[in-house]
């Protein structure tokens, strides 16, 4: 009973931290004028959140240790609440800019936190319904803000509603913490070793791994900001189609991750990992396939729901891939080298297709792609190495 209550108060933090992921992009064009500052200026507040998620994600380890994860789980949601409500009431830009560094040094700390305890506790199954969780609070954010917006309220309106939803978690987290070490499986801590950053990067397959995460996060953020940009310059789709044209892709990575949930139930990490690569695969394939535009919403369908049991199924096999000792240490920092991939490659993507063309954005993720199964299919090797020796 305490196992599945908690679960599910797991699954409800995660809907709370894909909530502010896509609040920025939905109401910013409704911001900018407001606050007197150029359009481009909204990558200045997503880069700060970025920052402050991969620091957070590098002191996870440390910070979790000390406090456990139930508290570090609280503190970081009061943290993002704190933040989403000084949005709510800011009207200048630099203020939001302030309540940026609250809201993702809350996210890493967060994210670090429950995917390594699911992957120590949990079945592969859960840790995709995790993530598919997160896809949810991703899609209700702007349907939120978007409902004070068509009704004529300032974007301040969404953001503090938001804050509202955070802060009543904040209280159920808070209520819930004696649940956190009410396992079975708790009772017997494990016992983890605190090692620095250099010595988990010596330890095999880590390099690989953190590639692997900076290469998915790259396809998958890649995709969802240029995705558009392709169709629109591209192929000529109307800009108001192509906006809906991409949401099938983010309905693909959402609904693809229930489905993993059950397909686990058969199929290990390690080939769900494979099945999600050629499934990317396939649908870059069908992206450029010389049929007109009849193949670009399978295409893009096929990407999202490729990418759907790879983040998942390379978290969950931290603890299998480097040891429960060390799982903390290596999920803090690949969510750290994950945020680095999602802050960059985006901005070098644009950089190049505004240089070049943006029809080389089925070659640039194809690449990203093969390196990832590369260094996938490298990692492989060395942990069974590892295990074999």
């Amino acid at each position: 009973m305490f196992t599945a209550l908690l679960l599910i108060i797991i699954y409800l933090s995660f809907i709370s931290l894909g909530l502010p992921d896509s609040l920025l992009g939905s109401a910013w064009p409704s911001m900018y004028n407001v606050l007197n500052v150029p359009l481009h200026y909204a990558g200045f507040i997503s880069m700060i959140v970025a920052g402050g998620t991969v620091i957070s994600s590098l002191l996870s380890e440390k910070i979790i240790r000390r406090f456990g994860t139930g508290i570090v789980t609280a503190a970081s949601v009061l943290m993002t609440a704190i933040a989403l409500t000084g949005f709510s009431v800011s009207h200048v830009f630099m203020a939001l800019c302030i309540f940026a560094i609250p809201l993702g040094l809350g996210a890493g700390s967060v994210d670090a936190a429950l995917n390594n305890y699911v992957a120590l506790h949990y079945k592969a199954r859960h840790m995709n319904w995790l993530h598919c969780f997160w896809g949810i609070g991703a899609s209700i954010g702007p349907v939120i803000m978007s409902a004070f917006l068509i009704r004529g309220n300032s974007w301040n309106s969404g953001y503090r509603t938001i804050g509202i939803i955070q802060i009543c978690l904040v209280a159920l987290l808070f209520i819930s913490l004696p649940l956190w070490g009410n396992r079975k499986d708790d009772k017997k801590p494990i016992k983890r070793e605190s090692l620095k950053i250099t010595a988990l990067l010596r330890i095999a397959g880590v390099k690989q791994v953190l590639i692997a995460f900076f290469c998915y996060c790259s396809i998958e953020t890649v995709t969802g900001l240029w995705g558009s940009s392709y169709l629109v310059m591209v192929k000529n789709i109307a800009p108001e189609k192509a906006a809906q044209w991409i949401a099938l892709y983010y309905i693909g990575i959402t609904s693809g991750r229930f489905i993993s949930g059950f397909i686990t139930m058969k199929l290990s990490n390690r080939k769900m990992i494979r099945l999600g690569q050629g499934i990317i695969a396939g649908g870059i394939i069908v992206l450029v396939l010389p049929f007109g535009n009849y193949t670009l919403l399978p295409g893009f369908f096929m990407i999202g729901l490729g990418c759907a049991p790879v983040y998942p199924g390379l978290i969950h096999e931290t603890p299998n891939n480097f040891g429960k000792e060390y799982s903390q240490g290596i999920i803090g920092i690949q969510m750290a080298s994950a945020y680095i991939g999602t802050t960059l490659m985006p901005f070098v993507f644009g950089k190049f297709a505004s240089q070049i063309n943006f029809a080389i954005f089925p070659l640039f993720i194809g690449i990203v792609l093969i390196l990832k199964i590369i260094m996938v299919e490298i990692l492989n090797r060395k942990v069974d190495g590892r295990v074999v020796h």
